[in-house]
């Protein structure tokens, strides 16, 4: 099941996110300060950042957090699918593949589903190439404030 984020969520939702962003699927840790004010955001403006819960039965085993922006290469709405992390419990069970599926059927204006992944997580790699994704070749680059 998946399911949007609720304020009661937030001690399951910070656990796992602290989890994931300490793992080899990103490129580096988060702040915990981000992670609370990307909840926050959540919470409160999901016209910016929308997050869910991904759950095993009524067990909580994940989350997600989407995005969106315009992209002028596609002219049109992109949905960033930001984040998503499953407990290695839950890995390998199709829950991933779900997810992917409902952002793609809850946007049907989008002209554009991108995501990101780290060169080593070959599982993911291949994951997102089986649904129909491919690699851009761009070199992103950032510059944070």
């Amino acid at each position: 099941m998946i399911r949007e984020i609720t304020q009661a969520d937030k001690e399951i939702f910070m656990a796992m996110a602290k989890e994931f962003y300490s793992s080899e699927a990103v490129a580096h840790d988060l702040d915990s300060r981000i992670i609370e004010t990307n909840f926050s955001t959540a919470i409160n403006e999901p016209h910016r950042l929308r997050a869910f819960i991904i759950e095993d039965g009524d067990m909580p085993v994940g989350f997600a957090l989407i995005s969106f922006y315009y992209a002028t290469e596609v002219g049109g709405l992109v949905v960033l699918i930001e984040d998503v992390y499953l407990s290695e419990a839950c890995r390998g069970k199709g829950l991933g593949s779900k997810f992917i599926e409902f952002v793609e059927k809850e946007y049907p204006p989008a002209k554009r589903f991108h995501l990101e992944v780290a060169e080593g997580n070959t599982r993911a790699i291949a994951l997102y190439k089986k649904l129909g994704y491919d690699v851009l070749d761009y070199v992103q680059m950032v510059k944070n404030m």
